[in-house]
């Protein structure tokens, strides 16, 4: 059973950390084909972001997303891995999120995505956009 996790990056284990970024750069670097440089941007560091995952018995990392926090609560991105796809687990990061950041909550989503992040609530504020390549659609959710 994979179990939902959240802290500060200071305070992740240093080995879930490593699972962590891992599992992003083998989801957006590898597989997606964003440049790390766009993916590794620092964000993590600041004081304000947050780490979620899902980890399983034996420690992998299966799932994660960051929460940044400035004028705005921002979920980005999201990655889950090969082997977990279609389980859910996104899914449940998703709501663990809003569960910790109940107010607005903006997502610059992939726009293929845009129908899964709307059964969370979210809905489109614009048009679509490029990021990194890849067709992307902000998306926001009212404060519950």
């Amino acid at each position: 059973m994979n179990t939902v996790h959240h802290a500060p990056l200071a305070q992740v284990d240093q080995h879930t950390l490593y699972r962590i970024m891992a599992l992003r750069v083998a989801v957006f670097v590898h597989e997606q084909r964003i440049i790390d440089e766009i993916e590794l941007d620092g964000a993590d560091l600041a004081p304000t972001t947050d780490l979620f995952w899902m980890q399983d018995a034996n420690g992998e990392v299966t799932a994660t997303l960051r929460v940044l926090v400035d004028d705005a609560v921002h979920i980005g991105r999201v990655a889950t891995a090969v082997h977990a796809r279609g389980r859910g687990q996104a899914g449940q990061l998703i709501t663990a999120a809003l569960q910790a950041y109940p107010g607005a909550v903006e997502i610059s989503a992939q726009a293929h995505l845009e129908e899964w992040y709307g059964r969370f609530g979210f809905v489109r504020a614009g048009e679509n956009y490029l990021d990194a390549g890849i067709p992307h659609v902000r998306m926001l959710l009212a404060p519950r």
